[in-house]
């Protein structure tokens, strides 16, 4: 299997290693391409055998090679491509690879950002921004609960891979599984891309909690509550309520919402700390999804009157209009109701 992944940060880095190191059984031999937009870079991580500037001292696999070259002729020539750009980039890439062949799926996990309502790409999941740009692709996306690093290293890993075309989860099932990274399919991508994109927002929310020292059970009522929201507006856009209880709803959550590697919970921990959002998001290095996509989940929901006041919480925090203790009033200060609401 010719496999090439487009965009060189620390995710993309990381699963093209895995793709490039499987050893799952398969007949197929994988050759994988990582592709640079930048050429230097590209031609680095070539000659040093690694991403230095995202996963530096974890050698490439020799099955991998890195590529600055023109990404839709690599795609051409693949027979899968996986997009690993950020949200915001996703609509111009596959827009660029209408009429590709090779299954094609994206790894990022997000809303697209808000746009003005007459242009037709207001906060979209990826697989809605896909049916706009690019109807006639075979699509889908890879997500559930990992970090770049841990995979990178080989440590074990579970993923979902899903599309409503079996030949893309049957193409990512064999293109990355392995022992230590299992990939499981499922049809419902709505509910996996749900959970990708909220769990980021809700990890702003528990970071916020662990950094203010507001304790375990407050950040337990957080993630569970939480998951409550995430499930609600993933049924009211259509997704199964089960695929909440799998790897991309309470598995990528609590990951996200716990683990020190998290950069949506690294913001929340920096703005309890006095740090301004810019001055948070400055510090990363990386992309936090959580922040550019706070303010489409909220507003997609209230669109669909789907009650979510952590995200809401979060969203004020994020535009200034709460410091960080008064936003654990909204937090945790709602009315009492049902737990199953």
């Amino acid at each position: 299997m010719k496999l090439v992944v487009l965009g060189a940060g620390a995710w993309g880095t990381a699963l093209a290693m895995g793709a490039a190191r499987q050893s799952g059984g398969h007949a197929v031999i994988h050759t994988v391409t990582l592709w640079a937009r930048d050429g230097q870079q590209a031609a680095d991580m070539q000659a040093r055998r690694q991403n230095a500037r995202y996963l530096p001292g974890i050698e490439f696999p020799p099955a991998l090679s890195v590529s600055g070259a023109d990404p839709l002729a690599l795609a051409r020539a693949a027979d899968l491509v996986i997009v690993a750009t950020p949200m915001a980039a996703l609509r111009t890439m596959l827009l660029a690879l209408r009429g590709c062949q090779a299954p094609v799926a994206w790894l990022c996990k997000g809303f697209e950002a808000v746009a003005p309502a007459d242009s037709g790409s207001f906060g979209l999941l990826g697989h809605e921004v896909c049916a706009q740009v690019a109807p006639d692709l075979m699509a889908g996306v890879l997500s559930g609960p990992s970090f770049a690093q841990e995979v990178a290293r080989g440590q074990p890993t579970a993923l979902v891979a899903a599309s409503r075309h079996a030949l893309v989860r049957d193409a990512l099932v064999a293109a990355f599984h392995s022992p230590s990274l299992r990939v499981y399919a499922n049809d419902d991508i709505v509910g996996v891309e749900v959970g990708g994109a909220v769990k980021n927002v809700l990890a702003i929310a528990t970071g916020l909690c662990d950094g203010l020292n507001l304790g375990l059970n407050a950040r337990a009522a957080l993630i569970t509550r939480g998951l409550a929201e995430m499930t609600r507006l993933g049924v009211a856009l259509g997704a199964r309520p089960d695929t909440f209880m799998g790897l991309s709803g309470i598995g990528d959550l609590v990951l996200t919402a716990t683990g020190d590697l998290s950069r949506n919970r690294r913001v929340g921990l920096l703005l309890a700390q006095g740090q301004s959002l810019q001055q948070a998001v400055d510090s990363l290095g990386h992309v936090a999804e959580g922040v550019y996509c706070a303010r489409t989940v909220a507003q997609r929901a209230a669109g669909l009157g789907v009650d979510m006041p952590i995200t809401q919480a979060v969203v004020a925090l994020l535009d200034g209009r709460l410091a960080p203790a008064d936003a654990v009033g909204l937090l945790m200060g709602r009315d009492p109701a049902s737990e199953l609401r």
